[in-house]
């Protein structure tokens, strides 16, 4: 079962390599990060042929990942998982990247996202008309871009599957897994990875964050 992660300029780290401890984990599964050129992020100044940049460094700009293949090399991928970020994430994922996975599409069993890595499918097409979720303060824009926006955390609509911000894309890998390979298998992962979260505050929802954290992230994303 081969899964593809594509990466792009100023993607969030959490919500490619969360999922990725999941579903690595599936017994017969390959995970292959891709991008539009393969390899360690370019130097600053390097025009590649491509319309987008080619670095895949992390929306923070801490971390790097690099990518193994292109995406025309892994063009029918059994599983997509699209990660999100901050700001305009569709110009920066690129045409290229969303033809990409309208081809990749066709042909997967399971086409996902995690944060506002819904945008980048939305923006490709392919959650029209679809029941779907992205980061909370995201979920306007995706209503613009022709999907049913809800709120839910992990959202299944046919094979496509869309988690909410950031560290759902762990549920959701989880949730897929279960799908999968079975519950037992699933169960058997989140053990593994300890996933048991016990977070020193209720404040991971702007139906439970205090009104004031909810206006300070507002403001940030203006």
């Amino acid at each position: 079962m081969d899964i593809a992660i594509p990466l792009y300029d100023g993607f969030t780290a959490l919500d490619a390599v969360g999922p990725y401890e999941v579903l690595s984990r599936i017994p017969g599964s390959s995970v292959t990060f891709v991008a539009v050129e393969p390899g360690p992020p370019k130097p600053r100044g390097h025009s590649p042929s491509a319309s987008i940049p080619v670095s895949v460094n992390t929306d923070n700009g801490m971390l790097t990942l690099v990518a193994e293949r292109s995406l025309d090399d892994v063009a029918r991928p059994d599983i997509v998982l699209v990660p999100g970020g901050p700001g305009d994430v569709v110009a920066r994922a690129g045409e290229p990247m969303l033809e990409w996975l309208r081809t990749a599409d066709r042909t997967s069993t399971w086409t996902t996202s995690v944060c506002t890595g819904s945008l980048i499918l939305a923006a490709a097409g392919l959650l029209e008309g679809k029941r779907a979720t992205s980061h909370w303060l995201a979920l306007d824009r995706l209503g613009e871009l022709g999907a049913v926006p809800t709120s839910e955390r992990v959202v299944f609509d046919g094979k496509l599957v869309t988690a909410a911000g950031v560290s759902a894309g762990i549920d959701m890998a989880l949730a897929l897994a279960a799908r999968i390979a079975g519950d037992q298998v699933a169960q058997a992962i989140q053990l593994g990875i300890e996933y048991d979260p016990q977070p020193p505050f209720d404040a991971g929802s702007p139906q439970k964050a205090p009104a004031e954290v909810v206006e300070l992230l507002r403001s940030r994303s203006v």
